[in-house]
């Protein structure tokens, strides 16, 4: 029974957070850290597919327009800056991996990278007050956008949303639309590095530890939860900004701190 609990918890956590601004990463390691458990690399890939997935029919309209009139010049440019970044972050991804470049397991990191994403939301929050908006991708924005999924690759609990995000807000770009471009561009990028890991694991002789059952609850779970949560942001940055999630990243950082030195004492 504990065990199905703590598979239904990390699956919904997996959902809420791949999304939201706030970091998956950092959330999954403070409740297995709490639970005690440690699931599989191919389970934690298949909840993160199940969360990814759901992207799919939460921006359901926007991606048939973008496939089905892919001729049209605007989706045109708009799929071709999309893949561009995808291919910034993926050609980035290899680059660190042949260099063993490994990423960094102590809570520390993680806290920080928290801490310092929380303090930039609210600084370009704070920096776009008054300014002029775009509704537009532009080139430059983009090319961004893939550099910074490569930047929170490399630091867990930067959160790749948040880094994107954060980003196209300093550029200048709506609320709206640096939500609506973050999420398609982890769509592949998520699909090509979590499709990687299980390659890898099938390869090395590395399976699933859980049954084949558990393994579909938690996909299920994860994209039942983030298609809930991402259709809750699109409509919440509509009105509002995202303040909120840089006072609650920094609060989090601090929690996952404080943990870490209850852990040394």
């Amino acid at each position: 029974m504990w065990d199905f609990f703590s598979l239904l918890l990390l699956g919904v956590i997996e959902g809420v957070t791949e999304f939201l601004p706030i970091s998956s990463t950092a959330h999954l390691l403070i409740v297995e850290e709490l639970l005690r458990v440690r699931k599989s690399d191919m389970f934690n890939v298949v909840i993160q597919s199940g969360a990814v997935l759901a992207v799919i029919p939460a921006f359901w309209s926007r991606v048939r327009d973008l496939v089905l009139h892919a001729s049209d010049r605007e989706n045109r440019d708009y799929l071709v800056k999309l893949f561009t970044a995808f291919g910034i972050t993926g050609v980035g991804g290899v680059i660190m991996e042949k260099c063993g470049f490994e990423l960094p397991e102590s809570m520390v990191p993680v806290a920080i990278a928290l801490v310092v994403g929380g303090i930039l939301f609210l600084f370009v929050e704070w920096q776009k007050r008054g300014k002029d908006e775009s509704d537009k991708v532009t080139w430059p924005i983009a090319l961004w956008m893939g550099v910074a999924q490569l930047i929170a690759a490399c630091f867990p609990g930067v959160s790749r949303s948040g880094a994107c995000i954060i980003l196209a807000l300093w550029m200048g770009l709506t609320r709206h639309r640096a939500t609506e471009f973050a999420f398609l561009l982890g769509v592949p990028t998520m699909l090509a590095a979590g499709g990687l890991k299980l390659v890898k694991a099938l390869l090395h002789g590395m399976p699933g530890t859980e049954p084949i059952s558990a393994v579909l609850l938690g996909f299920v779970v994860a994209a039942v939860a983030s298609f809930l949560a991402v259709k809750w942001l699109i409509r919440y940055v509509q009105t509002h900004s995202f303040i909120v999630f840089g006072w609650y990243r920094i609060a989090f950082g601090i929690v996952i701190f404080a943990i870490w030195i209850i852990k040394q004492c």
